[in-house]
């Protein structure tokens, strides 16, 4: 099954095509567990064959054991068959950190390679605040984007990731990027939806041959009005219903089609299988227009990084406007 999921080639010559569906393995609270290391496995089983983690999300150690038990049991010949996308938490985003971090990525995935490497915000956090959860808003500071992408292009250079690059940067932020960097981000990790459609970043990025990964592909609960927006968006359900496909495999199809790498996030069996049934059909041109035309706002804001004496003191800021 796992030939069915469409793949995209990167920029990075040594990596191999990226599959256009990956699981996603943050489950808040953050902490390994048998659960997970099952529902891994299972959807190994099932086709899935990108899984995207980070430190921070302590998920590591479980889907490394699902692999393991995976090529044990025979369903993977060998860990070549995966593509793991891991993230450099913000407490190592600092240049002489970077590569330690990523060695206990590897240690704890049990693998000697990622295929892909993300600086998951582009915000640092002073090295004691390690993985903790929430973090004191004192321990905030500025990245030193030129230094830590320096050390994430060692990564590269010595074979430990395939692909880098890099999560939740705006237009402005890659334009920096781009500016200094030797090699290029392969991929830029961000909320995509129908409802946060991200077409100015999209553009930004496809011109430059960044792939655009979708998290929360089903939208979030926003505040203050605490509604699930793009769950009970009348529009999508009203395309879902003509289809006869469920609101969710509407959002997903969507995201796909617009060439995004789609992060699914479930545990649920029947809902594992349910995401990668998006393949055999598409929405009209008609669907499309409404789904253009549909009111956007961003779920994930993070205040978590805003702060009145941190490098963003608002949400304006850290997204440099693009909220």
């Amino acid at each position: 099954m796992g030939s069915t999921i469409p793949e995209v080639a990167l920029n990075s010559g040594s990596c191999k095509p990226m599959p256009l569906i990956a699981m996603g393995t943050a489950l808040y609270p953050f902490n390994p567990s048998d659960a997970m290391r099952a529902a891994i496995l299972r959807a190994i089983e099932l086709g899935y064959r990108h899984f995207d983690t980070a430190a921070v999300y302590q998920s590591e150690t479980s889907l490394g054991d699902a692999i393991t038990d995976a090529i044990s049991s025979g369903i993977l010949g060998s860990r070549d068959e995966i593509f793991i996308t891991s993230k450099l938490w913000c407490s190592a985003a600092h240049k002489d950190l970077v590569l330690p971090a990523l060695r206990s990525t590897l240690l704890k995935l049990r693998v000697e390679y990622l295929d892909l490497y993300l600086i998951h915000w582009p915000v640092s956090l002073k090295p004691e605040s390690g993985l903790e959860l929430p973090f004191s808003k004192d321990k905030l500071s500025l990245l030193d984007m030129s230094s830590v992408w320096e050390a994430m292009e060692e990564c590269q250079s010595l074979g430990l990731t395939k692909a880098i690059g890099v999560s939740n940067f705006s237009c402005r932020r890659l334009e920096t990027l781009l500016s200094f960097c030797k090699i290029p981000p392969a991929v830029n990790e961000v909320e995509v939806n129908p409802l946060w459609q991200q077409k100015k970043l999209r553009e930004f990025c496809m011109a430059r041959g960044i792939r655009l990964s979708a998290y929360s592909p089903l939208g979030g609960i926003r505040t203050p009005w605490g509604k699930d927006w793009v769950m009970e968006c009348d529009v999508l359900k009203e395309i879902a219903e003509a289809k006869g496909k469920s609101l969710a495999q509407v959002c997903l199809r969507w995201v796909y089609e617009q060439g995004d790498c789609v992060i699914v996030k479930s545990f649920n069996e029947e809902r594992l299988k349910e995401n990668l049934l998006i393949f055999d059909w598409e929405l009209n041109e008609e669907e499309r227009q409404k789904i253009a035309q549909l009111p956007q706002g961003k779920s994930c804001r993070s205040m978590d990084f805003v702060s009145a004496d941190g490098p963003f003191k608002s949400l304006e800021e850290l997204w440099d406007g693009e909220i």
